[in-house]
């Protein structure tokens, strides 16, 4: 989460980040390329900064990335210099660890005395550091400063040494292969939240999520092959059916298509944890399926219990959209208020201007997120958004609202508070500058223009995504910054 360097859609969007997408394909017919480009491109709101291919061809490994979005990075002309291959890992990043260069844009390849490998990471690594520096101490170069090149690196490492003790006769080989068998010694060594895919030259793909299951990671699978990918709405863009979801500590071997469940859970390293509840509020595609919840359904839920715990009298309700849109759904269903469009988003602007000043930012959301006035005017309307980080986009809509002629505007957000930036890969900045740490609710109304301001409580959130088949990560939203209470972590 260091050295993060703001980019145009950070700037534009003051929500949290996830970090990354990660995609792997291997199938026994045909070209994957164009498979894992339409995987990718599916999940390109995971991360818009960077984005990248590797390509397996028999005993060695291809790659492409840059900076930028899918179609950006893989235009036609590239597609088409591209050579086809039956296994290839993908990647679109945000940047939570490490600043956004191309040189930290996954995939990350590494070539060993024994063969070659490439590997792409979401999630973020707690120990990081440390590694690197074990690693620079026995001669291994680093060009970025990406835990994901620290997590390739490791994988490495672990194979030349598995390697050479082989040659010595002191490999015990546990699992499938040299490669296997080195990528779970490297996990664990791993702390903090990874779900990672790797492709080996020796033609493998392997997946494995990380003992707490912080970031999601499913498996689909059709008569050609099978896929990998961290949202299952990359799996139905693809052609691929959703098998289920990787177990947190589970290890997945394919090969020629053809999906091994390797018998490890890897040490646990903090059972207390779990899947990382903003997937549901937030962060993934309302289509996917995560952990066995349709995330959609979620949300909806979310609205209903909203509306149950923070009535309002209002004539409509309204979605910040896109992030609102299924919580106001069900917060006008439960309450039986009427859903009417009052903000409409223009969604080619995100990524066209870089504004330096708050001024500039300001202008650029107005730019953004236009109010429909005549459908406003006069009402008394509920805002639905999920989460109120900085206040700044909030601030701007309801003074729309304001000047559009609305009688009243509450906001009704379906998330408890934020107060703590997050270790795992989601990348809430400083909690000095969240409006939750800042001001008292009697203040940030105040300060936002509302009428009334009213929060998801945890317990609520918990019920709402009572069907996933995890526990959850809330530790954003504990009360000690970093601090895992009982309580913030529901089974």
């Amino acid at each position: 989460m260091n050295d993060h360097i703001e980019s145009p859609a950070v700037i534009l969007d003051e929500r949290p980040k996830e970090e990354c997408a990660v995609l792997g394909v291997s199938i026994k017919e045909g070209d994957a390329i164009p498979l894992a480009y339409a995987g990718l491109v599916a999940m390109q709101h995971r991360g818009q900064e960077a984005a990248g291919m590797a390509m397996v061809y028999e005993d060695d490994i291809k790659y492409h990335k840059d900076m930028g979005l899918v179609n950006e990075v893989f235009s036609r002309d590239v597609l088409s210099s591209l050579t086809p291959s039956k296994m290839v890992i993908g990647h679109t990043r945000y940047s939570t660890m490490g600043n956004n260069k191309k040189v930290n844009a996954g995939p990350f390849y590494k070539s060993i005395h024994t063969g070659r490998i490439a590997a792409t990471h979401n999630g973020n690594i707690t120990n990081a550091k440390n590694l690197r520096k074990q690693l620079r101490e026995t001669g291994v170069a680093f060009k970025g400063s990406s835990d994901s090149e620290v997590v390739a690196a490791t994988i490495a490492s672990e194979i030349m040494a598995v390697d050479n003790e082989k040659l010595l006769g002191k490999a015990k080989l546990p699992h499938s292969s040299v490669v296997v068998s080195a990528t779970v010694r490297a996990a664990n060594k791993l702390r903090g939240a990874y779900s990672l895919i790797i492709a080996s030259g020796r033609g493998r793909l392997i997946a494995l999520r990380d003992p707490s299951g912080f970031r999601p990671l499913c498996i689909g699978k059709n008569e050609n092959g099978c896929a990998i990918a961290s949202e299952s709405c990359a799996l139905d863009t693809t052609g691929f059916k959703l098998v289920r979801d990787v177990l947190p500590g589970e290890v997945v071997v394919v090969e020629n298509g053809e999906i091994t469940f390797e018998k490890v859970i890897l040490e646990d390293t903090g059972r207390e944890h779990g899947l990382c509840i903003f997937e549901y509020v937030y962060f993934a595609r309302p289509d996917s399926v995560i952990d066995g919840l349709l995330v959609q359904e979620a949300r909806i839920n979310i609205g209903k219990i909203l509306a149950r715990e923070c009535p309002v009298e209002a004539d409509i309700v309204c979605a910040i959209p896109d992030s609102g849109n299924e919580a106001a759904m069900g917060y006008s269903q439960g309450s039986g208020i009427p859903l009417v469009m009052g903000i409409m988003k223009n969604r080619y602007v995100g990524r066209s201007f870089i504004y330096p000043t708050q001024l500039q930012r300001e202008e650029a959301v107005q730019l953004k997120l236009n109010t429909i006035s005549q459908n406003v005017r006069g009402k008394r309307v509920v805002l639905v958004d999920d989460s109120l980080v900085r206040g700044t986009t909030a601030k701007i809509v309801v003074a729309n609202m304001r000047a559009a002629g609305a009688k009243s505007v509450h906001m009704c957000v379906s998330s408890p508070t934020y107060c703590n930036t997050c270790n795992f890969g989601t990348d809430i900045g400083d909690p000095n500058n969240l409006i939750a740490n800042t001001m008292t609710k009697a203040e940030m109304c105040e300060f936002l223009g509302l009428d009334s301001l009213h929060y998801l409580t945890l317990e609520g959130l918990q019920e709402a995504c009572a069907k996933s088949e995890r526990k959850f990560c809330a530790a954003c939203f504990s009360d000690a910054a970093g601090e895992f209470s009982s309580k913030k972590v529901f089974e």
